[in-house]
């Protein structure tokens, strides 16, 4: 159900701000200048922090005023006499009296009217000096037992007397004292008399500044799945996170009770929206409703055509608005501060001034296409007849929108043109006759576009209605092909029906494209399914002569990638490689992107399968690329990074999994991929013992697995963590239930590369319960573990672990057995299973001096990986054999992650955000979430104070 409130319970998206909160407390006195724009968060924060802070022993006193708008120049010295207001309720007049010199309130008066009556000369510079001497006195005496936040919020309201006090007080800080001024960044335009304040504060060396930003996507997925109750279809998501631009505020106004979106905003948001628009002058309102036509970005020179005003003209009337931060430049046009903001204005716009406007621009651009950047004039055209009512040229250009989108890789674009074609088309008579081509044409386009575009079920339902158009076999072969290989995606169980069908429905004589291409896809389904290697192989073997015969290169390139798949063996991976490379010279014939993105997952793969993962990374990150490069970063693109982060996360180099796992998860890729993006970062989350992390990955994973027919490569590393899980909960019942489960229903050994780590975690789980049931499962795993090949080097290296547990588990634990299994793992780079071997070969040695290395070695990797589970229990065995670890776990780390680290280095070097982005192939936010950890764990207030410290401790 939805939250009934519309509010999320829990804050999301600012683990690092509270971080920076908590590290100026810790730095007391300090100060902290706080700036957001409206609705982003900033009371929210600090309320998130206060609450935290008062529930430790010791906490601090908390007091709160806020600067009031009550005249344009707002209330004198508000936030102070709210302040002392709230003092007095605490401690009573006499309280606050005897913190004061000669025990009277009175040089106070002026602010509270409880203090008595004020000076008569209040206005003098001796008094006003007076009045600030008694409140920074009032604060040095309150904070010597306890330590106090005094929060001023909205400062952009604050008048001169407020500035001043408050600067005197900053340049003054007592001991014990943390103040926290908040403002709205979007209200300082360029004259602010805030703005001056803030620069000279700044540069203080006991003042810090932290500029809240909107929020990602992901965390915007976040609040809006615990605002609705359930995760939210990628469409929603994309409205919300596109009409709210990350603004949580906005975020909770869209989101209705109801769990559907709101079309209409509610009163007190457009008020909050339009305050700073209704105080400009009304010739500049009148043009900003003109520009609010024109999209989130309007050209000047497009503006000025539709306005009527020349270039002076316009941007005479245009400069308050951009002096008022209501429209910022960029370039040559201009941009609404927010989309909700043009929305707003938009919206204020009569039915027939609407319609005519949009006719004006419309307009003017087929008269000169070249007011808008190249590549543009299409889709403005068409968002312009579509507004302006037109239904015919509404279809007709939509049409040519969609066409221009589709060969600019704009498969997101090309989707919602084509959808709209769809639904015009019934309004246009002789929509056929104007366009050239039928209505079942555009269903079969539809589905293409939804596939590209990552809208698999939007592409399921396109397919649905075209097959009731359709009566030529070939044609609805075709359609059911598209339909089977969209639903692979989705994990749906009909997948195989529907590419069965298609290739019942196509003819074997005369040999044509369409029939390679069915029997391509449908090897391709079956060779990742049990026991269905052999088939696959004959189906992909007369798809290559087929698409060779009729010169299809995109077919023939498919079809040698699942011959390499169903012919591959871990003892000759290399031969497979090279019938890949033969493939990938098909795609350089002339083969489309899907084949060589398909190349590129099968490479990487491979290789990681043979346990060479620098070379699984570069090929998953060439593939990437590729998917980047042409528009398929949430498709194709999302799914090479569960390539990439396999390895990446076998290498210990977690961070940079949680990065890019991150990244993918914000581009709302298909549910199958979106379940084994989860699953890595629940590996992590549990390693780190992160429980409630973890069993959120499984969760997730369990949403999108649970209905669904699902391949070995989703669901035995789903099942995986699920147990492991459930032994880490303590919960061991749990744990064999789902054993039994492994050895009933899912019998590991049809998968040699999925199989051994789940059966080397179900014998693990049987170690931890021993007992009766635990040896009868014990059995059945043997049996499957008999069944298994062991071939590569990470399944031989599974295969020691799942000897070693077994062992274990029946009461003969082997040091030697755990030996075989470090240096396995040693051989293969694998930072996390080593130093498990390594922890439990110490354990089982027996012996102080065998264990003393392997427990040192262990601690140190365990130490790096901020493993904490593990680290602790090599500690405690550690100090069970008199091991001191001493220096040899990895140095003065500090908490600090090796990413962290990675980046710490950069910033001693002296790097920006973006520099150290570019350097590690991050966003310049996460380089900034990086820093801002950084900084709260090294509890340093700058760059330049964690790049001394890094260099006094020897981090870098």
């Amino acid at each position: 159900m939805p939250n009934q409130q519309g509010i999320s319970a829990v804050m999301v998206g600012r683990a690092a701000e509270l971080a920076f909160l908590e590290a100026a407390l810790r730095e007391t006195p300090a100060a902290l200048l706080l700036g957001g724009e409206a609705g982003v968060g900033k009371t929210r924060l600090i309320r998130e922090f206060l609450d935290t802070a008062r529930r430790r022993d010791g906490g601090p006193r908390v007091l709160i005023g806020g600067c009031l708008q009550i005249s344009s120049e707002g209330l004198p010295f508000a936030p102070f006499s709210a302040v002392l207001r709230q003092l007095v309720r605490e401690i009573g007049v006499d309280g606050v009296a005897a913190l004061l010199p000669g025990g009277s309130p009175g040089g106070l008066a002026r602010l509270l009217p409880e203090f008595g009556e004020p000076d008569t000369e209040t206005a003098t510079t001796e008094a006003r000096t007076r009045l600030f001497d008694h409140v920074l006195l009032l604060f040095e005496r309150l904070t010597e037992q306890t330590p106090a936040v005094l929060v001023i919020e909205d400062a952009h309201w604050a008048e001169r007397s407020t500035r001043d006090l408050l600067s005197y007080l900053i340049r003054n800080l007592p001991p014990g004292l943390l103040v926290i001024v908040t403002y709205r960044s979007d209200e300082l335009h360029r004259d602010h008399p805030l703005r001056p304040l803030l620069a000279e504060l700044g540069r203080a060396g006991w003042v810090r500044r932290l500029d809240l930003d909107r929020l990602p996507r992901r965390a915007v997925a976040e609040q809006t799945c615990r605002i609705l109750g359930r995760e939210p279809t990628p469409q929603l998501l994309d409205e919300v996170f596109e009409r709210s631009e990350g603004n949580p505020l906005f975020v909770e106004a869209l989101l209705g009770r109801d769990g559907e979106i709101n079309c209409e905003l509610p009163e007190s948001l457009r008020d909050l929206i339009l305050g700073s628009v209704q105080r400009l002058p009304e010739e500049t309102q009148e043009i900003l409703r003109v520009a609010s036509a024109g999209g989130d970005r309007v050209e000047h020179a497009l503006l000025a055509a539709v306005s009527g005003l020349d270039d002076t003209g316009l941007t005479r009337v245009l400069r308050p608005a951009v002096a008022a931060n209501v429209l910022v430049v960029d370039g040559e046009a201009y941009g609404f501060r927010h989309a909700l903001m043009r929305e707003a204005i938009h919206g204020d716009l009569l039915p027939g001034e609407h319609t005519r406007t949009h006719a004006r621009f419309a307009e003017a651009l087929e008269s000169d296409s070249s007011l808008v950047p190249p590549g543009r004039a299409a889709a403005e055209l068409a968002h312009h007849w579509y507004s302006a009512h037109d239904t015919t040229w509404a279809l007709v250009s939509a049409w040519q929108a969609a066409q221009v989108a589709k060969e600019a890789t704009a498969y997101t674009e090309w989707l919602r043109m084509i959808d709209r074609v769809l639904t015009l088309w019934d309004r246009v008579p002789d929509a056929a006759e104007r366009l050239g081509v039928g209505h079942t044409d555009v269903l079969e386009r539809a589905i293409e576009a939804a596939d590209l575009a990552g809208e698999t079920e939007r592409g399921v339902a396109f397919a649905r209605e075209a097959l009731k158009e359709i009566d030529d076999p070939l044609r609805a072969a075709g359609v059911l092909e598209q339909r089977g290989r969209l639903k692979i995606r989705l994990g749906h169980r009909t997948a195989l029906d529907d590419l069965r069908e298609a290739a019942r429905l196509v003819p074997v004589d005369p040999p044509s494209v369409t029939r390679a291409r069915v029997l391509s896809t449908l090897a391709q389904h079956l060779y990742l399914l049990p026991n269905r290697a052999e088939e696959a192989r004959e189906l992909a073997s007369q798809a290559l002569a087929v698409a060779r015969e009729s010169g299809d290169a995109t077919v023939e390139a498919h079809a040698l990638t699942t011959i390499a798949a169903c012919d591959f063996s871990d003892t000759d991976a290399e031969r497979h490689l090279a019938v890949l490379d033969e493939a990938a010279e098909v795609y350089r014939r002339g083969a489309d992107d899907s084949a060589m993105l398909r190349v590129a997952t099968n490479e990487s793969h491979i290789l990681e399968s043979m346990g060479e993962h620098e070379r699984a990374i570069e090929a998953a990150q060439r593939g990437i690329a590729l998917a980047r490069k042409h528009g398929q970063a949430r498709t194709s693109g999302a799914f090479l990074t569960i390539n990439l982060a396999e390895p990446l996360l076998n290498l210990g180099r977690w961070d940079e999994v949680l990065e890019v796992t991150e990244h993918a998860l914000e581009l709302s890729p298909p549910p199958l991929t979106r379940a084994s993006l989860h699953n890595a970062l629940g590996d992590i989350a549990l390693a780190r013992g992160d429980l409630a992390g973890a069993a959120r990955a499984a969760a997730a994973l369990d949403s999108v697995l649970a209905p669904t027919f699902s391949r070995t490569q989703e669901l035995f590393p789903s099942v995986r963590l699920r147990l492991d899980l459930k032994v880490a909960e303590g919960d061991l019942t749990g744990a064999l239930d789902i054993v039994e489960h492994v050895v009933e229903e899912l019998h590991p050994s049809v998968s040699s590369r999925y199989g051994w780590p789940l059966m080397a975690a179900a014998a693990h789980a049987c170690a931890e319960a021993p007992g009766e049931r635990s040896g009868k499962l014990l059995a059945r795993l043997r049996d499957e573990a008999d069944r298994t090949p062991a071939h590569g080097r990470p399944q031989l290296a599974q295969r020691l672990v799942f000897e070693a547990e077994m062992g274990r588990a029946e009461g003969r634990d082997d040091r030697e057995r755990w030996d075989a299994a470090a240096a396995a793992w040693d051989d293969l780079g694998e930072p996390y299973p080593l130093a498990y071997a390594l922890w439990r070969a110490a354990v089982a040695s027996g012996d102080r001096d065998q264990a003393t290395s392997r427990l040192r070695r262990a601690a140190e990797l365990a130490g790096r990986l901020c493993a904490k589970p593990l680290r602790e229990r090599i500690e405690a065995s550690a100090r069970r054999a008199r091991v001191p670890l001493g220096g040899q776990t990895g140095g003065p780390s500090l908490g600090l992650t090796p990413r962290e680290l990675e980046v710490l280095r950069l910033v001693a070097d002296g790097r920006s955000n973006r520099e150290i982005a570019g350097e590690l192939f991050i966003s310049a936010k996460t380089a900034s979430v990086h820093v801002s950890n950084i900084l709260a764990k090294l509890e340093v207030a700058s760059r330049g104070e964690a790049a001394a410290t890094a260099h006094r401790m020897g981090l870098v």
